[in-house]
C-alpha cells in the first residue's frame, strides 16, 4: 500500500522522517554497497542474516526475497504439500494462507480472540484432522499469539508450527522472543514493517539445521554452493543493498519499539471516547504494536472524521480470510468464524510508528473525543 504522507497532517506511517534521524547510516551503507557495486550475495547479507539471528536469539538466519516467500519456502523445507492441511487464524494477511495453497496444501481458518486478535488456541484442536501437519500462529498487529498453549497441542499432535513474525519484529511473551516458540518463523521487512527494508525483503529463522539448510537451498535454486544442485529450488535472495539497509537499521529497533510501546500508552491514556475500543496487550507479553488497532461500531463515520480533520487510518483487514473470494470452496458462513465476522467491520487503525510525536497522538485523540 502506497500512502500519499503529503495529503495529510499526520500520515499513518512516516517514513521519510525515519529516514531523516538516520540519513548518515543509511546513505553510508547505501553508498558502500554502491562502491563495491556487489549487489547479490555480498558480505553484507551474511553479516545481516548473523545479526538477526543473534539479535532474535537463533541458530540460523536465511534471508530471502520477501516475506510471502519467507513462509512457502518453510513449508516447502518442512515437506508440507500435496493432501496436508495447515491451520491458519481467520485474521491476517492473504500471505498466510496464500503460502499454504501455494505448495499445494489446504489453510484450515480457525477463529481469532475477542481481546488480542491472534489465532484462538482453545478452538485449534476442534480443527485437526490425520491430514493436519502444521499450525501457523500469526503474531498479529505486534501482539503475540498463545505460543504456550500452541506449543503444547503442536507437541500433543506432532504438528510443526511456523511462527509468522511478520508484524512482531522483537515481541516476547514471558520473556521469550516469538520467533524462537516453533520449529521455524518468518519475516518480512516490507518499508513500512517495524524493522523495514527500502523494497522487498524477507527471512526465515530456525534452530533446526535440517529445515533450516533445506530452506537456504530453495532460495539459490535448490543449491548450497555454486552448481550444486541437490534439489530444485528458486531464485529468492536477498539483494546487498536491501541488506546493507536492514544492517544499519538493526541497531535502532530496540529503541524503535520502547517508543512504540509508549506511543500506544499515550493513546491509551488520551482516548477517553467510550464508542471506542482500544487494543488490549496479553499479559506477561510485550506487545510491539506494528499497528494500533481499534474497534468501533461506527467505523466509516470515524474514518470519514478523521480524514476531514487530515489523519490517515486503514483498515486491516476489511475482508477475514475465510470470506475472501479465492476461498469460496471452503463454503464459510460468519457463524463458522463470528469474532472474525464481527471485527472485520469494526477494526481500524490509527497512525503508528516510533517517530509519531505525542503532539500528533493528542491531536488525534482530541478529534476522537470531541468530533466523534
Amino acid at each position: 500500500m502506497i500512502y500519499d504522507t503529503n495529503a495529510f497532517v499526520v500520515p499513518f506511517v512516516d517514513l521519510k522522517v525515519q529516514y531523516q534521524t538516520i540519513k548518515t547510516d543509511i546513505d553510508k551503507a547505501i553508498q558502500d554497497v554502491l562502491s563495491n557495486a556487489i549487489f547479490i550475495g555480498a558480505k553484507p547479507v551474511k553479516d545481516f542474516e548473523e545479526q538477526f539471528a543473534n539479535f532474535i536469539g537463533v541458530k540460523q538466519c536465511i534471508s530471502c526475497g520477501n516475506g510471502t516467500d519467507s513462509i512457502e519456502i518453510l513449508l516447502e523445507a518442512m515437506d508440507i504439500g500435496r493432501g496436508d492441511e495447515v491451520i491458519v487464524p481467520a485474521i491476517s494477511w492473504i500471505s498466510t494462507s496464500e503460502a499454504v495453497s501455494n505448495v499445494g496444501a489446504k489453510p484450515v481458518f480457525v477463529d481469532i480472540e475477542q481481546d488480542f486478535y491472534c489465532i484462538n488456541s482453545n478452538l485449534i484442536e476442534e480443527k485437526i484432522t490425520a491430514r493436519t501437519k502444521a499450525i501457523i500462529p500469526v503474531h498479529l498487529y505486534g501482539q503475540v499469539a498463545d505460543m504456550p498453549k500452541i506449543m503444547q497441542i503442536a507437541k500433543r499432535y506432532n504438528l510443526k508450527v511456523l511462527e509468522d513474525c511478520a508484524q512482531a519484529h522483537y515481541a516476547k511473551i514471558g520473556g521469550q522472543t516469538v520467533g524462537t516458540f516453533g520449529d521455524c518463523a518468518s519475516f518480512s521487512f516490507y518499508p513500512s514493517k517495524n524493522l523495514g527494508a527500502y523494497g522487498d525483503g524477507g527471512a526465515m529463522i530456525s534452530n533446526n539445521l535440517e529445515i533450516a539448510e533445506k530452506a537456504r537451498r530453495i532460495t539459490n535454486h535448490g543449491q548450497l554452493s555454486k552448481h550444486d544442485h541437490q534439489i530444485e529450488g528458486r531464485n529468492s535472495r536477498l539483494d546487498t543493498l536491501q541488506a546493507a539497509i536492514l544492517l544499519a537499521k538493526l541497531p535502532y529497533l530496540e529503541t524503535w519499539t520502547q517508543k512504540r510501546i509508549t506511543n500506544s500508552l499515550v493513546y491509551e491514556k488520551l482516548l477517553i471516547n467510550k464508542e471506542i475500543l482500544k487494543p488490549k496487550t496479553r499479559p506477561d507479553s510485550q506487545h510491539v504494536f506494528h499497528l494500533y488497532v481499534i474497534k468501533t461500531n461506527k467505523r466509516q463515520d470515524l474514518q470519514e472524521i478523521l480524514t476531514k480533520n487530515g489523519i490517515q487510518t486503514a483498515i486491516h483487514y476489511p475482508i477475514a480470510l475465510p470470506f475472501l473470494p479465492c476461498y469460496a470452496y471452503q463454503k464459510a458462513q460468519k457463524t463458522d468464524y463470528p469474532v472474525a465476522a464481527q471485527f472485520q467491520d469494526e477494526i481500524l487503525s490509527l497512525p503508528m510508528y516510533a517517530e509519531l510525536s505525542e503532539e500528533q497522538i493528542r491531536y488525534i485523540a482530541q478529534v476522537i473525543n470531541r468530533d466523534y
